[in-house]
């Protein structure tokens, strides 16, 4: 099993568009075949923070979600969104380490 946990600091003047996106987001990625669970949740101590934790039944399941057309309007809408590059720990198997930056999106 893929098993992956993001942080995304969230800009305040961008909460509504994060809740339409993220609500649209997760639909999608929980309607795939191999997404065993995929969920946002609102951290306690910081309110602008959302902590995604999503689960992969394998490798391949995993590359699948990378090619989906939700993923491509998540990764194009989120740079304008975010306040910091988000954080990320992604662990396959006995891979485990902790949270590095996300390549994949950067703040503009």
């Amino acid at each position: 099993m893929i098993l992956i946990t993001v942080k995304f600091p969230i800009r305040p003047d961008k909460m509504d568009e994060w809740r339409e996106l993220s609500a649209f987001y997760a639909a999608a990625v929980n309607a795939e075949p191999g997404c065993q669970f995929f969920e946002f949740a609102q951290s306690v101590d910081e309110p602008d923070t959302f902590v995604c934790i999503e689960g992969f039944t394998d490798a391949a399941a995993g590359q699948s979600h990378m090619q989906q057309p939700h993923v491509a309007r998540f990764m194009g809408e989120m740079p304008d969104i975010v306040s910091a590059r988000p954080k990320i720990i992604y662990v396959d198997a006995d891979e485990v380490s902790g949270f590095v930056e996300m390549g994949e999106i950067t703040p503009r």
